[in-house]
């Protein structure tokens, strides 16, 4: 696959000035006003595993709407444990309650969101989006509520996971200060929200993430999802501005700039999905320490199971 954006001196020196919108703030306070937090529920399920315990799980989200997803540990654990949160890829849902070892092998607790109207892709989901606003001609969830940030899908998503990464502080088996959140893809672009909005986390691991510099994304990816912005404006040309408006509320930019901890990035420079430029200029914005892994050769797989060693690492070095 050949490079389809910025060389990598390109982008280590690509600091595009997109400001965030004024009330931007006031937009996230005022969503993760809505509903009442509460504890998590946990009911323990048959994993069919000896080493590892899974526990069924439901949080409240956005508005209070109920989110499900996975806890793993290893088998008989207690606590106190660092944990690990989890947000998924464009399409994916929760799986099923053997997959996703990793952390819990390490003998941290892992804590998998499931991802609202998600779960066609590879692993299927079990949380519903009861409020889906007007998606438009195009399918996918870019265009979903674009004409105004109040009802865009993304809204509901990241204060979904907002709330999931609270809610991994009040789990009885972890240790509230001992808290990393990271994802894949779409994922990477959600624990980027979380990095944002969640002030006290130990770490942050975007990996390839989606949802920076959004309309950069629009104008030069190659494959979708961002191509579905791109069709949406072909069909409504007079909606250039309305549309960049209200994804600006969503750009992975503007949460890294109020970010407080440590982070380590995945970036691919042969990425047609989530284009290196895209991602740098998250990271660029980041305003906590950070490091970079990049992938000069990779496309939208990163690192795939090679970046797992470098997490790992990152992760013992941040909840031991």
């Amino acid at each position: 696959m050949p490079l389809t954006d910025l060389s990598l001196d390109d982008c280590l020196a690509y600091r595009p000035e997109v400001p965030a919108p004024a009330d931007f703030d006031d937009f996230w306070a005022r969503t993760l006003a809505l509903g009442t937090a509460a504890p998590p529920e946990l009911r323990p399920v048959d994993n069919g595993l000896a080493l590892i315990d899974t526990y069924d799980v439901t949080v409240p989200g956005f508005d209070g709407q109920p989110v499900r997803g996975w806890l793993r540990v290893p088998a008989g654990a207690t606590g106190p444990l660092g944990c690990v949160v989890e947000f998924l890829g464009y399409g994916r849902g929760r799986g099923l309650p053997h997959e996703n070892l990793l952390h819990p092998a390490a003998g941290h607790a892992h804590f998998l969101m499931d991802t609202r109207g998600q779960g066609w892709s590879a692993a299927p989901g079990d949380t519903a989006d009861p409020a889906p606003g007007p998606s438009g001609p195009v399918p996918g969830f870019l265009t979903r509520g674009i004409e105004r940030p109040e009802e865009h899908y993304y809204r509901r998503l990241f204060a979904d996971a907002a709330r999931w990464a609270e809610a991994a502080r009040a789990l009885p088996m972890v240790d509230p200060g001992r808290i990393v959140v990271t994802g894949f893809s779409q994922g990477g672009g959600i624990a980027l929200a979380v990095a944002g909005l969640v002030p006290g986390l130990a770490g942050v691991m975007p990996d390839v993430p989606f949802l920076c510099h959004i309309r950069r994304g629009a104008e030069i990816a190659p494959e979708p999802p961002y191509t579905e912005i791109a069709q949406y404006l072909a069909l409504h040309r007079d909606r250039v501005d309305q549309v960049f408006t209200t994804l600006s509320y969503f750009d992975g930019m503007h949460f890294a700039a109020r970010a407080d901890a440590p982070a380590l990035f995945s970036i691919a420079l042969m990425d047609p999905i989530c284009p290196p430029s895209t991602c740098f200029a998250a990271y660029h914005r980041y305003a906590a320490d950070k490091t970079v892994e990049v992938y000069p050769f990779n496309g939208h797989e990163g690192g795939g199971r090679a970046h797992e060693a470098a997490q790992l690492a990152f992760v013992r070095a941040r909840i031991g």
